[in-house]
């Protein structure tokens, strides 16, 4: 996710960005906040994951400011509308940040290269192909087709050209 491994994780918090300043800048250039909004999930019908994520962050991380300045941001989006919460891959970004950068075990440089060389990138994909395999054999357990989304639903997008 781009947004939080470089705009937030780098330069937000180093240029000192206020939430809403980011916000504001994000609206002005006409750019999705990627991390948020859900189609679903929203602030009447919250993820579940994104809780018990940050209940065990808050418990075991030495400290989360990348999550809670994200968490600053929902508060901002959600006002202008409730289904604009910090999503679970926004959730997982954030926390997976501030774990590489507050655990103490990778310097500052460590930690960027990290994120620079897209280790969240493989995290996300790891995710992905899990959930695909437990519908897969979900679908064969259930002796049905693999589910085909309908090509006129799929929207393919490239904001930053990334």
């Amino acid at each position: 996710k781009q947004w939080y491994q470089r705009r937030v994780a780098i330069t937000a918090g180093d240029k000192g960005e206020t939430p809403l300043e980011f916000v504001n800048e994000m609206k002005c250039s006409h750019k999705y906040i990627q991390g948020i909004g859900h189609r679903v999930k929203s602030l009447n019908n919250p993820d579940m994951r994104v809780s018990s994520l940050a209940d065990f962050a808050k418990a075991n991380f030495p400290a989360t400011p990348l999550f809670d300045y994200a968490r600053q941001v929902e508060k901002i989006t959600t006002s202008k509308k409730p289904n604009l919460i910090l999503n679970v891959d926004g959730c997982i970004a954030t926390l997976f940040v501030d774990l590489l950068y507050q655990s103490g075990s990778f310097s500052v440089e460590e930690a960027r290269d990290l994120i620079d060389i897209g280790c969240l990138n493989a995290l996300f994909v790891a995710g992905r192909s899990i959930g695909f395999i437990g519908h897969y054999l979900d679908q064969k357990r259930l002796k049905q087709g693999l589910y085909r989304h309908p090509w006129d639903d799929i929207a393919y997008m490239n904001p930053g050209g990334d």
